[in-house]
């Protein structure tokens, strides 16, 4: 099942678990809006992490939060604090890339 999604003024495809289903819908307005539904106020840090998700998926590279610690990007202490709620769930949800097949 597929749903519709306005962010502002951009209307997304999203799946039943608020996944955008295109990368390509995304935009910085959108990843800012679908943070605010999750309750993260984003900062340079926020971005930093969501660039490189975003990087990676491109690449194709399968993501786990220990990947992401071990990429000298962010450590696993500061993910979990930049998106407390799941960090790589809710941040691959704010980047616009699918639900990493390492998520729950």
């Amino acid at each position: 099942m597929v749903v519709e999604k306005i962010y502002g003024e951009v209307c997304v495809i999203c799946n039943e678990q608020g996944y955008l289903t295109d990368l390509n819908q995304w935009t910085k307005d959108v990843g800012s809006e679908i943070a605010k539904e999750e309750g993260i106020e984003m900062t340079d840090r926020h971005w930093d992490v969501i660039e490189y998700l975003q990087d990676q998926c491109r690449k194709q590279v399968p993501l786990s939060i220990r990947k992401i610690g071990k990429s000298g990007v962010v450590d696993i202490k500061e993910f979990y604090q930049l998106f407390p709620k799941g960090p790589l769930k809710i941040s691959s949800r704010i980047a616009g890339i699918p639900k990493p097949v390492s998520c729950i």
